[in-house]
């Protein structure tokens, strides 16, 4: 059993200028959004332990910005605060997972 009941790890890897990375598409503020989300929606209890963490090159430049929930191993792609917004919602309060996010 996983100590968290979700575990999302953005991608927030910085390269040198001009090459592509995921903190080029806002992924730290992006990280920062869904961990004031989830907190200003009292999802994570005792109960459900989401963490939302930074991660070094995850390695999916090409599908980025990219984060990724576990225990499911769920990839996903997105492009702002609502694509966020519907990670929370859809995967991590109901379970299912958003297919035109997911980076297969």
């Amino acid at each position: 059993m996983s100590y968290y009941s979700k575990h999302l790890f953005f991608c927030t890897n910085q390269r040198a200028s001009g090459e592509s990375c995921c903190n080029n598409s806002r992924a730290s503020e992006m990280r920062d959004y869904a961990k004031q989300k989830v907190k200003m929606l009292g999802i994570s209890t005792a109960e459900q332990t989401i963490r939302i963490n930074s991660a070094g090159c995850l390695g999916r430049c090409d599908n980025g910005p990219v984060l990724v929930v576990y225990p499911e191993a769920v990839w996903y792609t997105y492009v702002d605060e609502s694509d966020i917004d519907e990670i929370i919602e859809e995967h991590l309060i109901n379970g299912r997972i958003i297919n035109r996010l997911q980076v297969a």
